[in-house]
């Protein structure tokens, strides 16, 4: 396969897995939303570090590991423990009414009172801890997810082994053509929430956290009964 061929193809089946819904998905519109469109880049920078380590790993013979039904039923049964934590804080935020969306003309940033992911939400002064910051969120987001390993210990695995073929240079070419799809499909996606944001009211807004909250805790559960029953 051509090094043209090996970037094109990457892109493409990389843009489709991006669309896909998940967990990275849910994220993305939550943290636009509070953060703009910068959420979505970064979410995708700590996303493409992850992936950048697991293909060196891959090139260099992980991928037995990987595959074993005991690696795979821990890191879904960690996965989905991460994923009820999060759900389960972004849920219970919204339900209180500690979640809202404030604009500040001098920075031109939100300046957001969720204790979801980490926030306490000050009672009469800014005692508030920082979010998780949006690279490590692509990160432990991506980890989290059984499905993405498994892509990559088959379908990736698959890719790595052709591209090898051409070297550094093949390697070089699938990563950058896989990496750039979801670069495009969730900075489009963060476009498209940061430019809405100031039409979105608290109500509104608290709807949407609280519709992800339970799609990740429902994918939670679904990980931990595919890693502890099957």
């Amino acid at each position: 396969m051509e090094i043209s061929a090996i970037f094109t193809t990457a892109f493409i089946v990389g843009f489709s897995g991006a669309m896909m819904p998940g967990p990275l998905l849910t994220v993305t519109i939550g943290e636009s939303a509070r953060r703009g469109f910068k959420a979505g880049p970064l979410i995708v920078l700590g996303h493409a570090f992850l992936e950048l380590a697991l293909i060196l790993a891959l090139a260099g013979g992980l991928s037995v590991l990987l595959t074993t039904p005991r690696v795979s039923q821990t890191i879904a049964v960690l996965g989905g423990a991460f994923l009820l934590y999060m759900g389960a804080g972004m849920a219970r935020d919204a339900a209180a009414g500690r979640v809202s969306l404030k604009m500040s003309d001098q920075a031109g940033q939100e300046v957001n009172h969720s204790n979801s992911g980490g926030i306490s939400p000050g009672t009469g002064h800014a005692a508030a801890q920082k979010r998780m910051h949006p690279v490590l969120a692509g990160i432990l987001v991506s980890v989290s997810n059984p499905y993405w390993t498994l892509w990559w210990a088959t379908v990736g695995l698959g890719y790595i082994t052709l591209s090898l073929q051409k070297g550094t240079l093949g390697l070089t070419s699938f990563f950058t053509g896989h990496i750039l799809a979801d670069l495009v499909w969730y900075s489009l996606i963060s476009a498209a929430v940061a430019g809405g944001r100031k039409f979105l009211s608290d109500r509104i807004y608290g709807g949407i956290i609280t519709a992800c909250g339970i799609f990740l805790i429902g994918l939670g559960i679904y990980f931990l009964y595919y890693g502890l029953f099957t």
